[in-house]
């Protein structure tokens, strides 16, 4: 099996780069780059890279079907997360007094 994939990005083959140009004189085309499916460090977990030759043809993917992406798994409700916001009292550098914010995250489950 091979270890490349044609990028998914939908103008990738409209892109005018001299990576792109194949065929001879006559007859020439822009073609979708490949791109190597590689992983990060286990090889458990794929990057957007595996499936697209830049951010350019990513961001063109995820424009173009944001609508089927998001079918996928809707969001119904918010999501939230338990916090606790810590007020301290500090000083700068030339002594004067401030107050700093800390937001930190509870953990409801016990663990």
């Amino acid at each position: 099996m091979s270890n490349f994939v044609w990028c998914h990005g939908p103008s990738c083959h409209k892109s005018h780069t001299q990576d792109r140009i194949r065929g001879v004189k006559g007859s020439k085309v822009l073609r979708t780059k490949k791109v190597q499916q590689t992983t990060w460090n286990t090889g458990q977990h794929m990057s957007m890279y595996s499936y697209f030759c830049s951010q350019g043809c990513y961001n063109d993917f995820a424009n173009t079907y944001v609508q089927q992406v998001i079918a996928i798994a809707p969001r119904t409700e918010a999501l939230e997360t338990p916090i606790e916001v810590v007020k301290e009292q500090a000083r700068d550098w030339g002594g004067n007094p401030y107050t700093s914010t800390r937001i930190l995250t509870v953990d409801n489950n016990g663990g």
